[in-house]
């Protein structure tokens, strides 16, 4: 952290604390005085408490229905599912420490901006935003505690921002419920038609160690942008050590930069119902148990849409079981370009996984660029179709003898026009100075 920086902050924390400290000590005169001047028998008492008469203030439940900051002179306390909702903006300040409280299915705590909400969390490199689990160590002033490592997930839910923009819907429907959220909760709701609706700013955020579990299958990932629109700020985010995904789009148009991904239990960047919004230079690590670096869905509806990917640095390992490098499917489509990819097993590959993924890539809506692999080359690029040649058919992988499922040529051939092998590339990752991942030597 920048020295300078930290002192200044460490400054206005003690002088917030001795304001609060003067303020406490008058409320006490003033009620001893009180206690005097009623006077009263030697029988009557009055109970006092050692306890922190404002701790109250930074525990965080229910709804947020009024505009509200959090300052960072003390931790604040996620108790449940907290909600700002419509018309309602959260600003946090930069270096505020945010631990949330354990908790399985509907009582899970997680922040959720609802549709028409908005957070304004402006950290900065010497003093980013932190999510973390209340059993984090982590104490005012530090940017990571001791007790807790990149394997340590699950502890608490995430952070969702939902917003107003299109998303490609089943049924060609205009919203939906997000993931992890129960129906009952109208505040999950997703989706409209402004592609330009605004949720605020998120700048120099890590969140840590979340991920609680809501149903069979079913987690929050550590940041979820719902139909979130262009008009919001999104960079210079870390996840790391989250049950599922470390990012997910459900649609939407918001752009994002600088990203970063570290240990997750499935997918690093996952993109969903035609989510149209450009993201540059970001980096997903693998961890022991995560799955793809790279997941791509495409529209659930008839709306499509395109997103870009460009400046990606995807580092993985020879343990992780399931590690892959990209998993194209579902009518996927998109450009991912400017990539370095290294330390991934040999079996690890970049799939279309069905035939309508590989018409798309056919017909140029799925576009590669400028991929450089260490310790691989073009046939990591693996195409599976259910015939010879590429088929525009209804058929998928369901419709289909997997024992019938072969490998087609094409897609590894063509690869050999955007790879290269080498030792550098993709994203800048100096920018990520500031993350636990580059304290814990991730990368």
């Amino acid at each position: 952290m920048d020295v300078s920086l930290q002192q200044k902050t460490n400054n206005n924390i003690k002088l917030k604390k001795m304001k609060k400290f003067f303020i406490s000590q008058i409320a006490l005169l003033a009620l001893s005085l009180f206690i005097v001047g009623c006077g009263g028998n030697d029988d009557d008492t009055v109970e006092t408490s050692d306890d922190d008469p404002e701790a109250v203030d930074y525990v965080i439940s229910g709804q947020i229905t009024e505009n509200k900051t959090l300052t960072n002179d003390d931790i604040w306390t996620l108790d449940g599912r907290v909600t700002v909702v419509n018309g309602v903006t959260l600003t946090i300040e930069p270096g505020t420490i945010i631990k949330a409280l354990p908790g399985q299915e509907a009582s899970a705590s997680v922040l959720i901006i609802a549709r028409g909400g908005k957070i304004e969390a402006n950290g900065n490199a010497g003093a980013p935003i932190i999510f973390t689990s209340s059993t984090d160590n982590i104490a005012l002033g530090q940017t990571a505690g001791s007790n807790l490592t990149e394997n340590d997930r699950g502890l608490w839910g995430g952070l969702i921002v939902l917003g107003k923009a299109n998303a490609s819907l089943s049924g060609d429907a205009t919203e939906n419920q997000i993931e992890g959220i129960p129906a009952s909760d109208l505040n999950g709701l997703y989706g409209g038609s402004d592609n330009t609706d605004n949720s605020g700013t998120l700048n120099y955020i890590s969140i840590r160690h979340g991920g609680t579990l809501i149903g069979d299958g079913n987690e929050i990932n550590g940041l979820t942008l719902g139909g979130v629109g262009s008009g919001t700020t999104i960079s210079n985010i870390e996840v790391v050590g989250n049950v599922d995904d470390g990012i997910e789009w459900f649609g939407g148009s918001v752009n994002g930069s600088n990203l970063l991904v570290w240990a997750q239990g499935d997918d690093g960047l996952d993109i969903d119902e035609a989510f149209s919004g450009t993201v540059t230079n970001a980096m997903v690590i693998a961890g022991d148990i995560s799955d793809h670096a790279l997941e791509i869905d495409g529209p659930a509806g008839s709306l499509e849409g395109s997103f870009t990917l460009d400046g990606l640095t995807l580092i993985g390992n020879t343990v992780t079981e399931n590690g892959e490098y990209a998993d194209f499917r579902d009518g996927a489509m998109g450009t991912v370009k400017n990539v370095f990819a290294t330390g991934f097993k040999d079996s690890a590959d970049v799939e279309l996984d069905n035939n309508e993924v590989s018409q798309n890539f056919l017909d140029g809506k799925i576009i590669f660029q400028n991929w450089t692999l260490e310790g691989a080359d073009n046939t990591v690029f693996v195409e599976k179709t259910a015939c010879l040649q590429n088929c525009d058919d209804d058929n998928d992988d369901n419709d289909v003898d997997e024992d019938k499922i072969i490998l087609n040529p094409t897609f590894t051939e063509r690869a050999a026009n955007w790879t290269a092998t080498g030792t550098s590339g993709g994203a800048n990752t100096s920018v990520f100075a500031w993350t636990f991942a580059s304290a814990k030597g991730a990368f």
